[in-house]
């Protein structure tokens, strides 16, 4: 099974849990949830023994799953997106005042089935492909969480954070804007100076051919 465990938090409050096997899992979970919360929205991995803890913290709200290290990211985290949304749409305002393991009862039957969905079915795969680069984890690196742990360093965080992704792509279009802008005017400007130029040399033309610039035989 690539999916092995399952958690899902308010900051280091638990609100509900699932494990399909008995390992270390939630301890471990909790020590990286105390050290990814206060900051921004992430995508996290780190590695422990032949398993991976992927994290995903979005709008002060932590899913967290531990799977197989040759599972891959597109998985993991594509199962950490549907259960995000499952929770927030299921429990709305309700997850802001829940007490620990508030949802579990329901909630956990919910990890249950979706860790089997994502661990066995070929087309959560597939649906995840449908979905477009865009949607999928860039870059997540991976570190070893048993040397830090034993260090008791700071759980440092190696991916780049969605806000961060988001205000790069909002700096980008907002320079294209005002690049596109800046081309539109210039053409405008280089429009009204040919239309100017165009008058003044059918004046003189006219001029000309009338004896002077007061336009005195034609308009005799």
């Amino acid at each position: 099974m690539t999916i092995v465990y399952t958690l899902v938090a308010r900051g280091s409050v638990v609100l509900s849990e699932f494990s399909c096997t008995q390992t270390n899992a939630s301890q471990i979970a909790r020590q990286i949830i105390e050290k990814v919360n206060g900051g921004n929205d992430v995508n996290v991995s780190y590695s422990h023994d032949r398993y991976i803890f992927h994290v995903k913290r979005m709008d002060g709200l932590t899913v967290l799953c531990m799977a197989d290290d040759v599972s891959g990211r597109r998985i993991p985290f594509a199962f950490l997106e549907d259960i995000h949304q499952r929770f927030v749409r299921t429990y709305g305002r309700a997850i802001l005042s829940a007490q620990a393991y508030g949802m579990n009862d329901e909630f956990s039957r919910v990890l249950s089935q979706q860790m089997q969905y994502y661990s066995n079915d070929p087309n959560a795969d597939r649906i995840n492909r449908l979905k477009g680069e865009m949607n999928q984890v860039q870059n997540v690196m991976i570190q070893n969480i048993d040397k830090v742990l034993e260090r008791g360093d700071r759980l440092e965080i190696l991916v780049d954070k969605t806000s961060t992704m988001q205000s790069n792509t909002f700096r980008f279009r907002k320079q294209s804007r005002r690049y596109r802008n800046l081309i539109w005017w210039r053409n405008v400007k280089l429009m009204f100076a040919f239309i100017f130029l165009l008058l003044v040399l059918v004046y003189v033309v006219v001029s000309f051919a009338c004896n002077g610039f007061t336009l005195t035989t034609c308009l005799a």
